[in-house]
C-alpha cells in the first residue's frame, strides 16, 4: 500500500489512530483506498497518478504522504460515533482540499510525474492562444 504506519506518526498518535481506525485493518484500507482515489480525482487530469501512488519508500512525494493520510483519516473519524475528534481531522482535510483544488488550477505546482500519451508529450497542460483585436477602419 501507498501509505504505512510509519507515515501516521506525522499527522496522528499510534493509540488515537487505533481508536480512529477501530482496530480494524479493512476500515483503514479502504479509507486509504478512498483517499488515494480522491487524491486521484484532483491531480488525474495533469499527473500520472498511477506512478504516483505506485511509488515506495523516498521516492513517494512527501506532502501527498500527508495529505493521504490526513484525507484517511478523515474518512476513518466520520465512522465514530458522536463524531469524536474530528475538528482536527475537519480542518486538516479541508487544508488539504484547498491545496489540492490550488494544483488542479494551476496555483501550486508539486514535483510529481506528468502524464504523457503514447509519443512522450506531456497530457493536461493546455495551450492558451488568442488573437488581437480585430480592427475596424470605419470613419
Amino acid at each position: 500500500m501507498f501509505i504505512n504506519d510509519e507515515d501516521y506518526r506525522v499527522v496522528i498518535g499510534e493509540q488515537a489512530l487505533k481508536v480512529i481506525s477501530q482496530v480494524s485493518d479493512d476500515n483503514r484500507a479502504n479509507a486509504e483506498a478512498e483517499a488515494i482515489e480522491e487524491i486521484s480525482s484532483y491531480l488525474r487530469p495533469k499527473y500520472d497518478t498511477e506512478a504516483l501512488f505506485s511509488a515506495e519508500g523516498n521516492e513517494r512525494n512527501k506532502l501527498i504522504v500527508m495529505y493521504t493520510c490526513d484525507i484517511a483519516l478523515y474518512h476513518m473519524a466520520a465512522s465514530l460515533p458522536q463524531k469524536m475528534g474530528t475538528e482536527i481531522r475537519k480542518e486538516r482535510y479541508d487544508r488539504a482540499i484547498k491545496w489540492l483544488e490550488g494544483v488542479q488550477a494551476g496555483k501550486n505546482v508539486p514535483d510529481l510525474p506528468v502524464s504523457t500519451d503514447e509519443d512522450g508529450n506531456q497530457v493536461g497542460f493546455p495551450m492558451v492562444y488568442g488573437c488581437q483585436k480585430k480592427l475596424r477602419h470605419n470613419w
